[in-house]
């Protein structure tokens, strides 16, 4: 903070920063605020039940139902001894789809547990016109979606721009309304919407409840993890953020479970979000976080978290501290300015809050389309969908705590460079790695899964601490909206490796080696408080060299 403005009083009351009260009089992690972490952990555990179509519209095995060998349901012996008697070696690229033509007339009738040769021409194939399933428990069987792949992704890439489209609510409602009201309704929406979708009776409904879903609820997690990272003091922000990202993962690891133990996916999808609509009693057991009620100047509701931050934590905060935190910033024709013109010409009048602007979504970009990349074409680690999955994001929190150990002794930067790189180099190498070599090739992908996890955690905290309060929020969810175009893009990266098996391994190195870069344009923050106004943000790094 400059001379001129430290210098500023209203009254006798010098301002000051709530980074401070928190390291030498409240606590920087007391009682208070492990209560706080514990209950948004709650929700940041349930904004992962949203990715429940990777079962609820899993893909399972179909082939084409035959008539003439008595199939009139789509739940019969799914490979009957005569099975290629009726169609193609479903070993083949097409067979799935096709059988053979049935000749007119025939001269026998087939059964379930015997359908002779001589009942089809197999000569000639034909496309199927119904289909058997070898399991009941997707979407897939009850909207009967066979050979129609782009259907069923379709959920998938629905859900990722859903997340695209809630994230500059949430914002807005959460820097306009105060993060509280923001969280419930968020998790309201994504239990409540969830919770019809269970019901769904068609697939086009199934689909427009999942965008909406989405579209109205995601924001949980953004949501939740804003309370966190606002209420710890500097020393333990990287701490708030691997905890905030690892019951994500945590929440991911839930979703596998029930889905193992509850297969029927209507039942599932109750049993994940009956349990959500608790989180309407945190109106009145959360409180609103305290760094949003003084940028919004709502001294008296201030007044009243720090009383119960100190009591809770034992401490003593002098009225000195509590005038000075209390006191509105001094009035002057920059503020006026600033204030009248909005977010979105306080940007363009800021060089050097327009170049984080446009460089965050880039890293968002990146780490989404690599995360989930490698999510998506990581099919090969075991033969249940439910392990698979589970070992898939269990792999995310070591990655997300080495981030705590790293973060503030290497600092911000160095961290996700690194991490970018290190993900890069795996991603690059896997590529070239013999397919025989199995357990190597396993080794290096879950490598790249661990250097793209540590990013995810420090790019949360790193983009938080380049943003005042009073536009951190929204400008966090822009970058992470836009961050959304690697999610929505991700899905179609396996169709790729039909013209080369290497190019979404080589996509993911390359947008992470540009990402890495890029990083360290702009500036470290580690050790900094948490900027509450535009010159704060601005002054990040300067130290005197920095403009």
């Amino acid at each position: 903070m400059g001379d001129k403005e430290g210098d500023v009083k209203t009254g006798e009351v010098k301002r000051i920063d709530l980074d401070d009260v928190l390291v030498n009089e409240l606590g920087q992690f007391g009682p208070f605020q492990l209560r706080y972490m514990i209950l948004v952990a709650i929700p940041l555990i349930m904004s992962a039940f949203m990715s429940e179509y990777i079962f609820s519209a899993a893909a399972i095995p179909h082939r084409c139902r035959v008539p003439e060998c008595g199939e009139d349901t789509k739940l019969v012996p799914f490979e009957p001894n005569w099975l290629l008697n009726a169609m193609p070696d479903r070993g083949t690229a097409s067979s799935t789809c096709n059988r053979y033509q049935p000749v007119d007339n025939p001269a026998v009738n087939g059964t379930l547990e015997t359908c002779p040769a001589s009942l089809f021409d197999q000569s000639v194939t034909v496309s199927c016109d119904t289909f058997v399933y070898a399991r009941d428990n997707s979407v897939v069987y009850d909207f009967d979606l066979g050979c129609q792949e782009f259907m069923r992704v379709l959920a998938g890439t629905l859900n990722s721009v859903g997340t695209l489209l809630v994230l500059p609510i949430t914002g807005y409602v959460s820097d306009k309304f105060g993060r509280r009201i923001a969280l419930i309704i968020s998790v309201f929406n994504l239990a409540l919407i969830g919770l019809i979708r269970a019901f769904s009776v068609n697939y086009n409904m199934y689909l427009a409840l999942q965008i909406l879903q989405t579209t109205l609820g995601a924001g949980t997690f953004s949501s939740a993890y804003v309370f966190a990272a606002e209420l710890v003091g500097p020393k333990w922000r990287v701490v708030a953020s691997a905890t905030a990202t690892s019951m994500f993962a945590t929440g991911q690891v839930i979703l596998g479970g029930v889905a193992w133990l509850i297969q029927p996916w209507r039942y599932m999808i109750m049993a994940l979000h009956i349990p959500c609509f608790l989180i309407i009693s945190y109106y009145w057991i959360l409180s609103e976080s305290i760094r949003w009620l003084l940028s919004k100047q709502k001294f008296e509701e201030a007044r009243k978290v720090l009383e119960n931050i100190a009591r809770v934590n034992k401490k003593q905060i002098s009225e000195k501290s509590m005038e000075g935190l209390l006191t509105p910033p001094p009035v002057t024709d920059e503020s006026v300015k600033e204030n009248k013109d909005g977010l979105i010409k306080t940007i363009l009048r800021s060089k050097i809050l327009l170049r984080r602007v446009c460089t965050t979504p880039i890293w968002w970009i990146t780490t989404t389309f690599v995360y989930y990349g490698l999510s998506i074409n990581s099919t090969s680690l075991s033969d249940t969908i439910y392990l698979n999955y589970i070992l898939t994001v269990a792999i995310e929190i070591p990655g997300f705590y080495t981030a705590v150990f790293i973060l503030d002794r290497l600092g911000r930067r160095p961290t996700l460079s690194a991490g970018f790189f290190f993900s890069a180099a795996c991603n690059i190498a896997f590529v070239f790695i013999p397919q025989d070599l199995n357990v190597v090739r396993l080794v290096i992908y879950l490598a790249g899964k661990f250097g793209i996890s540590l990013v995810f955690t420090s790019l949360y905290l790193f983009t938080s601490e380049l943003y005042p309060t009073e536009f951190r929020h929204t400008l966090l969810a822009f970058s992470s909206m836009v961050g959304r175009i690697g999610s929505i893009t991700a899905p179609l990266t396996p169709v790729l490796m039909d013209y080369w098996h290497g190019i979404p391994s080589m996509m993911f190195g390359g947008m992470a080696i540009l990402s890495g870069i890029l990083i360290l344009t702009q500036p470290e923050t580690v050790g900094t408080k948490m900027p509450d106004t535009l010159a704060e943000a601005e002054a990040i790094g300067r130290k005197g060299k920095e403009r």
